[in-house]
């Protein structure tokens, strides 16, 4: 890639760091999407071991790359998503990955068309992390931040995407406790109030 046009891709990719989630960090700000795949990329370096046999590498770049589409649509958290935000985000991503060199833009297509059929073992744990990492993020932050129907998603989200791995099973399972635990301490705290 020449130096202008990696620049150009970088100031387009450099937008998820001010496009915010729905979610809070445990500091109080609204999360970033960089942040968000940032950490998603960490777990799975750090989950390589429980993986030997996927390519953890590829399940890192598709961790980097997989909310690229938000740099021009923004965030919409996953439960007021449409079929329309969904598809409006689609092709203006292959529109710019479309304008990417080949080796890149090929390469993107492809981990895309992976990720988007959930076939292979590291589109599977791509996919189970990033629901994951999302649920972590809800309890590292604030309860008074939490939506009404983000209770039940943080207890029963993603349970559909970890069965196929013990590993990722027992994190569900970990992540679950806490937050039963963040909601008991809440209430608590609201009858200590009364």
């Amino acid at each position: 890639m020449d130096a202008r046009e990696f620049l150009n891709a970088l100031h387009v990719a450099e937008r998820l760091k001010d496009a915010t989630r729905h979610c809070y960090t445990s500091g109080g700000r609204h999360e970033s999407v960089a942040e968000h795949s940032w950490r998603l990329a960490l777990m799975a370096f750090w989950l390589r071991e429980d993986f030997p046999e996927a390519d953890m590498d590829k399940v890192m770049r598709m961790c980097l790359i997989h909310d690229l589409g938000e740099a021009f649509t923004g965030d919409i958290p996953t439960f007021i998503k449409t079929d329309a935000d969904r598809s409006t985000e689609a092709s203006l991503l292959e529109a710019w990955v479309g304008s990417l060199p080949a080796p890149q833009a090929g390469e993107m297509r492809e981990l895309f068309r992976e990720m988007d059929e959930r076939k292979s073992l590291e589109a599977r744990i791509f996919k189970a992390l990033d629901g994951l990492e999302a649920l972590i993020q809800h309890n590292e932050s604030d309860i008074k931040t939490w939506s009404e129907n983000e209770y039940d998603l943080n207890l029963r989200y993603c349970d559909d995407r970890v069965g196929f791995s013990p590993a990722l099973s027992a994190l569900r399972e970990a992540i679950r406790e806490d937050t039963h635990a963040k909601i008991e301490a809440s209430r608590q705290e609201e009858k200590a109030l009364c």
